[in-house]
């Protein structure tokens, strides 16, 4: 073990095999795990505007609209800053911009105007939220997404945080946006066009790219693009479960090891190519099952335990951000967020899916350093945790435990040595992984308007001899958050 904080904190685990998670049954008392947090190891801060939800630009005037009516403004604000991105497969295939001398084009099925950017722009100015904005490549129309690009600069002024050029390009041939061959030199050839355009008529307004599908495609697209197009931001997409695969997706994989395992690793690619080439890297599109997600499994709290665990490793890797996708009118997916009614989606009365209580529980770490965190025996617990440091010296401490009902608690033992307070615990809960409603933070769920207070007080373990003990449920999560004793 390394010396304790300010060196480390030793986090004594008491845990199962990551293959007991297949039974419900109560695991056999283990040796503790060791977990070692190295306070000297300090990254730089999560960035403000960390955490992020994504949109089909289809959606765009919908939401814009919300900006004078309805919580969605109140719901932004509990986030504190962050991105808005509209994108997705619509970009691409369903919206068209229609604008002077841009007739709406035939194939579009809705369309953009400036109008619907100006309403955008309100609900920036009244949320404090920036937006990262697609411009569809589908269909090629550089003078159309210049004059795109144009009202969006003229309406959100510095809350636009950069243009994107297309949705998932690297799949254009297998959904017949281009005929082969098609890869990333065609896609660069196209996007300088573009570029070309809208510096023209809009210059100076950042590019991120290529919003690859997937890291396998990014491995390629993302260096090339951090090579020849120097965007101001990487971005890609991930989605750890298949909509069509076999098995098909369920709660039980999305919590496996397995699952975390390959998710690891492929945010680790992403990273690679961000440190190489000097430029932050934002998972702008993901979510728990592909295509909309899958009833059952996207809608439960096992996403919320999947989200937080997603959101806190990107912030201890140093990834930029990460953007939840959802529809506000599809409940039963993914979304962090949604209308149950057509009355609600009319009035804008969105209401709190579990995911948004992991966005946040993940709130309070914004701003904070992350610290190196060392388990012993790894892999011993299929739990993932998370340690940042405060400006003030406070240490917060982010545990999930991803292990099904009836399994045996986990006991958590923070040694803390005399110079620390013992540990306030906010607890994310719900009645099963399986549940889509009963979640609560602190206790309390997200009010019908949109607010959640966290509690005056929390429940407190105390500092006993320079050791805190917490006691972790399965299938749940916990903050916990241990402040210095005063200097002198």
């Amino acid at each position: 073990m390394r010396a304790c904080l300010c060196g480390c904190a030793a986090l004594a685990l008491a845990a199962a095999p990551a293959g007991a998670r297949a039974s419900i049954a109560p695991r056999q008392a283990l040796a503790p795990v060791a977990v070692s947090v190295d306070a000297g190891e300090q990254q730089a801060p999560v960035p403000r505007n960390f955490l992020g939800l994504s949109f089909e630009v289809a959606a765009l005037p919908q939401l814009a609209g919300y900006a004078d009516r309805g919580d969605l403004v109140a719901l932004l604000r509990s986030l504190g800053t962050g991105v808005l991105r509209f994108g997705g497969v619509t970009a691409d295939h369903e919206v068209g911009w229609s604008g002077p001398g841009h007739p709406p084009p035939e194939w579009a099925r809705s369309t953009l105007e400036a109008s619907d950017l100006e309403q955008l722009g309100a609900l920036t100015a009244a949320s404090g939220w920036r937006v990262l904005l697609t411009l569809g490549l589908g269909h090629y129309e550089p003078q159309a997404a210049a004059q795109e690009a144009a009202a969006a600069q003229a309406s959100l002024g510095s809350s636009l945080e950069a243009l994107e050029i297309g949705n998932e390009p690297n799949a254009y041939a297998t959904h017949q946006l281009r005929s082969p061959p098609w890869g990333f030199a065609q896609y660069e050839e196209q996007v300088d066009g573009y570029r070309s355009a809208i510096e023209a008529l809009a210059p100076g307004i950042p590019l991120a790219g290529p919003d690859t599908s997937g890291s396998p495609a990014y491995q390629s697209w993302g260096l090339a693009e951090a090579i020849d197009e120097r965007p101001a931001l990487l971005t890609a997409h991930h989605y750890p479960l298949v909509c069509e695969e076999s098995p098909p997706p369920s709660i039980e994989r999305l919590l496996s090891p397995q699952t975390r395992e390959l998710e690891e690793g492929a945010l680790e690619r992403y990273l690679f190519i961000a440190n190489a080439s000097a430029i932050p890297f934002r998972l702008d599109e993901t979510g728990s099952v592909s295509c909309g997600g899958v009833a059952g499994v996207s809608n439960t709290f096992a996403s919320a335990l999947w989200a937080l665990a997603l959101v806190t490793r990107a912030m201890s890797i140093g990834l930029a951000g990460v953007n939840f996708h959802g529809s506000p009118d599809n409940c039963g997916g993914y979304s962090p967020l949604c209308a149950p009614t057509p009355e609600a989606q009319a009035s804008g009365q969105l209401q709190a899916q579990p995911d948004w209580y992991a966005l946040l529980l993940a709130r309070g770490l914004v701003g904070e350093r992350p610290l190196h965190v060392e388990v012993r025996p790894a892999g011993a617990a299929n739990a993932v945790v998370s340690a940042f440091l405060a400006a003030d010296g406070t240490l917060q401490l982010v545990a999930v435990d991803e292990d099904p009902p009836g399994s045996r608690p986990q006991a958590l033992r923070l040694h803390l040595g005399a110079r620390f307070h013992g540990a306030s615990v906010l607890r994310l809960t719900a009645p099963s992984p399986a549940a889509v409603s009963g979640v609560l933070l602190g206790g309390r769920s997200v009010q019908a308007d949109g607010q959640w207070t966290q509690p005056a007080r929390l429940p407190h373990a105390r500092n006993r001899g320079g050791y805190v003990t917490v006691e972790l449920q399965p299938s749940s999560a916990a903050l916990l958050t241990v402040a210095p004793l005063a200097a002198g």
